[in-house]
């Protein structure tokens, strides 16, 4: 058990105020929840905080199309977001938006810091322009023939059939795809960040600890092919803010984006009379953490220090950076039913499944995790009703009827609870290094020797034989006081059930103070904890995501 309490910022991707969550994102802020609060359980001082990222044209044109304003696009987006999470007991400290005056005050200060050092160049780029929507494309916005294998249809900057990377200029018979026009060629002056000037600095702090090994040496393959400038701006027509001194240009959304990490704490501090610097000044000494995927680990892990460090700020801790959720063995994918909204799986079954699942599969690698259904009715079956509840379930009956719900004063077996005690430190550094999967391990072994020392001391048994009255109270107390170490170390995984199981055991469920058994302790009549996933359950979902399609 930790002697120092820590200062801990942690963070998760920014989800897209354009639609809904799917369970690619709950993949990643289950991740990050499990370890925010196994901090706090833990006695550590940890925020954890996110906010929908609320700007690009993608958001504009959507907004269009429902005949709505941006504002009311992202303001409905971020209520459902904030429903979604809250509903599968992801626990943020601060959930806020882009789209607000904290996020625009830090991005125009980093931006002038930026450009009073010579890290701000403006140059004229050849970029496609619609003219019947009167605005330039964007890559995703170009659709043409692929220049090397001919395929039609295919992006403005890659090819889905050969897989070819181009610029949308290589592309054979190019058209609009917000209006089907063909576009035109036209000079638009954009505003860069010169992240060459970086490169030193970037090969040094990426072989620093601060990513995963597989990340830095992704990332090493950038660096030693040469960074080119970013590029930080987009012309009007935009939904943004305006670069300072411009009227028709905005800051890219991937500019202002992790700006939402530090806009999001400012708001969290002014609410709650902390200081700002205490998190991000270059001299801090709280640790800060960015859980992503590893889709955007280029934005996190060479733009973003770069920026930070330029900006004279604090760069991160560590990035954490996690592979992505395929279904069933196969990438998500609507007309298999296998792309799946997060609000569609509550509809159906309990989130605790869910965060119980992939903490069974994360590990801190960056591999992809597969929702295998067949495995995960299996798992929670298995684990959490058939071991875990289980203990519970089948001891309470006897303690209520042998001594009217009061536990024994002393333990059957103390050296089985003193393993199960010391098996706490193996579980802990398991959950520091985000190795979820051998925690869960662990917890399962625990479990099963809970229930084998229950069935070879057979309390229904003794409860039949004259003058065994006490020892099989004395049995059934282990297994509650087992049964009280498996909810301590599940509680990161499993809140609900764990807050469940404190009313039931009629006590706190704490890790950061010695454990100590409940001896002649009353505890409260059981009340079931967790059922069965029927199949049908599962079936349901995967039905209603192919009506979603």
């Amino acid at each position: 058990m930790s002697t120092q309490a820590r200062k801990l910022l942690v963070t998760s991707a920014l989800p897209y105020a354009n639609g809904p969550l799917h369970l690619g994102h709950l993949l990643e802020a289950v991740q990050a929840d499990i370890w925010v609060r196994f901090q706090k359980l833990r006695g550590h001082h940890c925020l954890y905080i996110c906010a929908d990222d609320a700007h690009g044209t993608a958001i504009m044109l959507t907004a269009e199309r429902q005949g709505i304003t941006p504002e009311q696009q992202i303001a409905n987006v971020q209520r459902e977001h904030e429903q979604d999470f809250s509903d599968f007991l992801v626990e943020f400290d601060q959930y806020y938006t882009t789209h607000s005056p904290e996020c625009q005050h830090y991005l125009e200060l980093i931006y002038q810091r930026l450009s009073e050092q010579g890290y701000i160049a403006k140059r004229d780029i050849q970029q496609w322009y619609d003219p019947k929507k009167n605005c330039f494309l964007a890559d995703r916005y170009i659709r043409g023939t692929c220049p090397r294998c001919a395929a039609v249809d295919q992006y403005g900057d890659h090819c889905e059939e050969c897989s070819a990377t181009y610029t949308p200029t290589d592309l054979a018979a190019p058209r609009s795809a917000l209006s089907d026009a063909t576009p035109v060629m036209r000079n638009a002056e954009h505003y860069f960040f010169t992240l060459p000037d970086f490169t030193e600095m970037l090969k040094t702090w990426t072989r620093q600890g601060h990513l995963q090994s597989q990340v830095a040496n992704k990332l090493s393959e950038w660096l030693d092919s040469g960074l080119k400038e970013w590029d930080i701006s987009r012309n009007a027509p935009y939904f943004g803010f305006n670069i300072p001194g411009e009227t028709d240009k905005y800051f890219y959304v991937w500019m202002d984006a992790p700006i939402g990490y530090m806009a999001s704490l400012q708001h969290y501090c002014e609410q709650n009379d902390l200081a700002f610097d205490d998190y991000w000044a270059v001299d801090s000494t709280a640790e800060l953490y960015h859980f992503i995927g590893k889709d955007i680990i280029h934005f996190h892990g060479l733009f973003w220090p770069a920026v930070l460090h330029a900006a004279g700020y604090r760069t991160p801790s560590a990035i954490y950076a996690h592979g992505f959720l395929t279904v069933n063995g196969k990438k998500m994918s609507k007309s298999r039913g296998t792309f799946i909204n997060a609000r569609t799986y509550l509809q159906h079954l309990d989130a605790e499944y869910l965060r119980y699942y992939y903490a069974a599969k994360l590990s801190s690698a960056v591999d992809d995790i597969d929702l295998n259904f067949a495995d995960f009715m299996q798992k929670v079956n298995t684990d959490l009703v058939g071991k875990v509840v289980n203990i519970a379930s089948r001891s309470a009956a006897f303690i209520q009827r042998g001594s009217e719900g009061v536990l024994a004063d002393h333990l059957d077996q103390p050296d089985l609870w003193e393993q199960a005690v010391s098996a706490g430190d193996v579980i802990a550094e398991a959950y520091e290094a985000r190795e979820y999967n051998k925690a869960v391990r662990h917890i399962m072994a625990l479990a099963d020797a809970a229930n084998a020392y229950f069935d070879h001391a057979k309390p229904w048994v003794l409860a039949k034989e004259t003058g065994q009255e006490e020892k099989v109270i004395a049995v059934c107390s282990q297994c509650i006081n087992l049964f009280r170490l498996l909810m301590l170390y599940l509680q990161p995984i499993l809140p609900a059930t764990a807050a469940k199981a404190a009313t039931f055991l009629n006590d706190e469920l704490r890790w950061d103070i010695a454990l100590k058994p409940l001896l002649s302790h009353r505890i409260n009549p059981f009340k079931p904890l967790m059922t069965r996933i029927e199949r049908d359950k599962v079936e349901a979902i995967e039905a209603a995501s192919q009506a979603e399609d």
